[in-house]
């Protein structure tokens, strides 16, 4: 005869839960709720951050195809372009400072203009 277990329940709606002695729900559904309740929270501040990150890229990427380019700053904003987020800065020996958002970058250009650069190797 085996000592009898106490009930187990699931996590997510406490529902009986039946198998192995280290299962905490009763069905996929369940655990899938119950770890988007316990990230949503937390994640939403760096899920807003790092969307506004990717769109940025995106943003440099389109309108630097081919490695080097010049745009009007209002072409940026217009896209929807915040230039408060970056991943990363670079300042050469020189004292230019780049922005980053990934590996494409920019560095601001008098009278409103931006040059568009993409981060090389040798960037770090």
């Amino acid at each position: 005869m085996t000592p009898s277990t106490p009930e187990r329940t699931c996590l997510e709606c406490g529902d009986v839960i039946h198998g192995r002695n280290d299962k905490r729900f009763c069905c996929d559904q369940c655990r899938s709720a119950w770890h988007n309740k316990q990230n949503s929270d937390a994640t939403n501040f760096v899920r807003n951050i790092n969307n506004t990150l990717r769109k940025n890229r995106r943003i440099l990427a389109e309108l630097n195809p081919n490695g080097k380019a010049k745009v009007r700053r209002e072409d940026l904003l217009d896209r929807g372009f915040k230039f408060s987020y970056f991943t990363n800065i670079y300042t050469t020996k020189g004292g230019n400072t780049y922005y980053f958002c990934y590996e494409q970058g920019y560095i601001s250009l008098p009278d409103d203009w931006v040059a568009l650069v993409i981060r090389q190797k040798y960037v770090e």
